[in-house]
């Protein structure tokens, strides 16, 4: 693994991003904030942003079809990093594949600065897709990389994450290594992180071995554990709080009858969760560091995805 992904970086506010999605699937998965229905409404309202490609009756259908006939879903997940005078990038990608016929869900975290053909920009870091044409050109990024479909995508602001966590009451996971960030401190082994301690949790970085992809599977756990405290999660106190997080947080295109069928057919895949690792190597090329996968290694990820989604 190059050095590039040990050298330390200006501190940034990306892991707010985490708070955002995992409260955004709790809704789907877990069925908590379907207390509060009407205000659920007003927060997937103001949540709604469909794209350009979302006014196609093709797509439209097609995605109706998805839901009547149960079939696999898959949703991007885009953290953005959004600076003054800055269109931002997205910093964090993850994919989320649903199969209700299984109850699994796949899960894969895209690195950053993996080296792709990005449509009308030529070869280039993929995060840098969202700065030259936002969620759409993301979402085609990620569909011609991995040749699968993005059905729907979830972006979310740096806003929110302690909030979030404290709000459903704290998060455990299980910590491989000891170390400290950010004046919080952690052992090795289960522990139990609340809002403060979990943003500090997944945002080491340069004491990892394994630099950015050990971020990304941390990442990965917090959304998991979320995804299994909000499925216990009954406090309808705190409902109106989460809500409105989300509210000023995450962007998507799903809309209400969406998140129906998601909660009415989808929310037992989070019971069996399995997680994909993209390998590559790191490569300086003219003068910027990339994070190089062969094609074989794309290809590999693209079949699991579709074996996952085709399993019944």
């Amino acid at each position: 693994m190059s050095s590039r992904m040990n050298r330390p970086r200006k501190k940034r506010r990306w892991p707010y991003w985490v708070g955002g999605i995992f409260l955004f699937f709790i809704l789907l998965i877990s069925g908590f904030a379907f207390y509060m229905w009407d205000k659920l409404g007003d927060t997937v309202e103001t949540m709604h942003d469909p794209l350009e490609r979302d006014s196609d009756p093709e797509r439209q259908k097609e995605l109706e079809t998805i839901f009547q006939e149960n079939r696999s879903l898959n949703v991007l997940l885009l953290g953005v990093d959004s600076r003054e005078g800055d269109a931002g990038r997205s910093d964090t990608m993850i994919l989320l594949s649903l199969n209700p016929q299984t109850d699994s869900m796949l899960m894969f975290s895209i690195p950053r600065d993996t080296y792709v053909n990005i449509p009308g920009r030529g070869m280039d870091k993929i995060n840098h897709a969202y700065a030259f044409g936002d969620v759409e050109l993301s979402v085609q990024t990620v569909e011609e990389t991995f040749d699968l479909p993005v059905h729907y995508y979830a972006r979310v602001n740096m806003e929110g994450f302690q909030q979030g966590i404290d709000a459903i009451g704290g998060v455990t996971v299980s910590n491989t290594q000891a170390f400290s960030q950010g004046g919080s401190n952690f052992a090795e082994g289960e522990i139990r992180l609340n809002g403060s301690e979990a943003l500090d949790y997944i945002r080491m970085r340069k004491d990892d071995p394994r630099g950015d992809l050990g971020r990304n599977e941390r990442q990965r756990e917090v959304i998991q554990a979320a995804l299994r405290q909000g499925a216990s999660f009954s406090s309808i106190t705190k409902v109106g709080e989460i809500l409105d997080i989300l509210g000023g947080n995450v962007k998507t295109d799903l809309n209400m009858n969406n998140m129906q069928s998601i909660f009415g057919s989808y929310r037992g895949t989070q019971q069996n969760t399995r997680t994909l690792e993209i390998e590559g190597t790191g490569q300086t090329i003219n003068g910027i560091w990339y994070y190089v996968v062969s094609d074989e290694e794309f290809n590999r990820i693209s079949t699991e995805v579709k074996n996952h989604m085709e399993a019944s």
